[in-house]
Formats: C-alpha cells, structure tokens, sequence
C-alpha cells in the first residue's frame, strides 16, 4: 500500500536529469521548511477536530434511546473507521515535524499505518454498504425488506472490518523500520521482496479497495437518483424517514469521491509508472507530489462526515436535540429530588427539634 509520507526523501523535487537522451532518474532538490511545519499543522488540525467531531457522532447513535436504523449502523460504523484514522495521524504529525524521520520504532510503524490504511478500505466498503440499502430502500423497496435490517448490518459492518484487516496484512508484514544514510533520517517504508511482488500487490489493492468499490457506488447512486426522480415525475410520495437518509448517504458519498477520488486516480498513475508504462520522469515527479497533496486532503474526509451529519443529517439533529432535551429532564429530575430530599430532611429536623423543645 503506498502511504509512503513516512519515507519521503526531504530533498525531493521536480528536476529531471538526462541520460543519454533518456529521462534516467529526478534531481534531488531541497524542501523548505516551512511546508514541513505547515504539514504538521495541518494533520495536528484535523487530529484534534476529527477525534471531537467522530466521538460526538458516536455518543449520540449510541446512547441514543431509540435504536440505530440499518442506514444509522453503517454511519456509526462508518463514523469509528474516520475516528481511528484521525487518532494515529498525530504521529505522522510529529514524524512530518522532523522532515519525516521515524522515532517510535517497529511495533507503531506497522500499527499507524495499518489503522490508516484500514480506514480506507472500511470507509469505502461502507459506503458500498450504505449504497446497496439506499438502493435497496428506493429501488425495490418491499422485495428486500428481510435482509434490511439492523442485525444483518451490524454482520456487514463485521465482515467490512474483517475485510479491511485482511487487505491490510502486507502493511503488517512489510513495514519496517530503517536508517537511510543518505538522507540522514529513520525511516517508516514499505519493503516488498522484489518489484514484481510490488506491482502484482499494488494492481490488486487497487482493484478491490478503488476500482471495483466506484463502479458499484456509481451504479446504485444512479439508480438512487433515477428512483428518486421518476417517484417525482409520477406524482409518487416517499417515506419522510428514506428520503431524509438518502439525502444525508448521497451527501456522504458525494464528499467521499470528492476527497478520495483524485487520489486514487494519481496512485493508479503511479502503478502506471512503476509497469513501465509511462517513462517521463518529470511527469512521475509531479505525479508523485499530486499523490502526496491528494493523500493529505482525503484525510479531511474524516472531518467533513460528522459536519455533513450536522447540516444535511435532519434525522440526525432530531436525534442530537432528543438526546440533549432528555440529559437536561434527567439533570432537571436530579435536581427536584435532591431539592424534595433537602426539604423533607430540613422539616424533619425542624419537627424533632420542637419535640425536644416542648
């Protein structure tokens, strides 16, 4: 799996230099250091507002009094897959700090990055989840009511997590730790045993985690919009609850291409590059800066879900309004009974200090 900030040779640039007419390799040109400190910045940003944001989202399908519906199980899901990524991208921020050098050794090379990684195999998954019951609900709504429900999805988000894992063992087995002389830094890399093995992974990845992922997305999206227009046309009305939902799942999913998209277009590029199927180095130079740009900002992604909840979610702000107004009855019933308890104690006392009295 290319995640490969964590190895980013600090004097990388755009140069290429000639070989006898052939684009052989880039020139090595330093970095300023600024986009170092930026960087960290940057990920510390979405860190911090990514944990506050995912947890609330949590807190609030999850004590929630109501049950979560099926739609509601993926969000969540979808919603604690963006929480682990947001909670590992604070070493990338302190490894970005110090030009990308790696200090915390093996054991978090390997576990940060398979939790990044997973993120990005289960948030698509999900989605695709979230695609079949959103064309499902709409499109043959009372064909497939059976499987639509919370206990097959809670077995579906199972299996998504299981899935993910699975596409990430390379990261578990291939990851190691090692100092670069040249570039004078630790480094956190992928180190496959031979370019063939790289390739072959690589294609498959991006097969299963991207290609196949989009086509289903786009097809039960299609579908979605299509239902939904032709119910218009017809003069058709839908439940109040599916179309809430839909709007929010197309919100998601329409976020998610946003942010993801353009990197999996530029590390498809990079495959091509690594085939021998594109040769000009300054091209794969640029590809590989655009891949490092694109990496970073699908990383929002995990910030921007929970705030499209909040604005597009209105089943979702019931939901948030619900929960606050029965924390405040609960807080507000406290209350009355500490206050009836200090009443009657204080009368108590009151009546058996007149007994003692008279």
């Amino acid at each position: 799996m290319a995640f490969p900030s964590t190895s980013v040779p600090a004097n990388f640039s755009l140069t290429a230099i000639q070989s006898g007419g052939n684009k052989t390799e880039c020139a090595q040109g330093k970095i300023e250091d600024w986009a170092f400190s930026v960087l960290q910045v940057y990920i510390l940003l979405i860190s911090v507002t990514g944990i506050l944001f995912n947890v609330f989202v949590l807190m609030v399908f999850c004590f929630h009094k109501k049950p979560c519906t099926v739609a509601e199980v993926y969000l969540s899901n979808l919603a604690a897959a963006d929480l682990v990524l947001v909670s590992f991208l604070p070493f990338w921020a302190i490894s970005a700090s110090q030009h990308f050098n790696w200090p915390f050794g093996s054991v978090l090379c390997r576990l940060v990055n398979l939790a990044i990684i997973m993120n990005m195999y289960c948030s698509i998954y999900f989605l695709v989840l979230i695609s079949a019951d959103r064309y499902l609900a709409l499109v043959h709504p009372l064909s497939h009511e059976v499987i639509r429900r919370p206990k097959y999805a809670k077995v579906g988000c199972l299996l998504v997590w299981g899935l993910g894992l699975l596409l990430s063992v390379p990261t578990l087995i291939y990851r190691e730790v090692e100092y670069k002389p040249d570039l004078n830094i630790t480094t956190c890399y992928l180190n496959y045993p031979n370019t063939n093995a790289i390739l072959l992974l690589e294609v498959m990845l991006t097969t299963f985690s991207f290609i196949i992922p989009i086509f289903f997305i786009s097809f039960c999206t299609w579908k979605i919009i299509q239902a939904l227009s032709n119910r218009v046309i017809v003069g058709l009305t839908t439940q109040k609850m599916e179309q809430k939902a839909t709007t929010l799942i197309l919100a998601v999913l329409l976020a998610f291409l946003i942010c993801w998209v353009p990197f999996h277009l530029v590390r498809t590029m990079e495959l091509l590059f690594r085939a021998k199927v594109l040769v000009d180095c300054k091209v794969s130079a640029i590809t590989f800066i655009c891949k490092q740009i694109f990496m970073y900002f699908a990383f929002f992604n995990s910030v921007l879900n929970p705030i499209l909840y909040v604005i597009v979610g209105k089943n979702f702000r019931k939901k948030v309004r619900e929960l606050f107004d029965s924390s405040i009855g609960k807080q507000s019933t406290t209350f009355s009974l500490n206050s009836t308890r200090t009443y009657l104690k204080s009368v108590r006392t009151s009546v058996r200090s007149a007994n003692v009295l008279s």
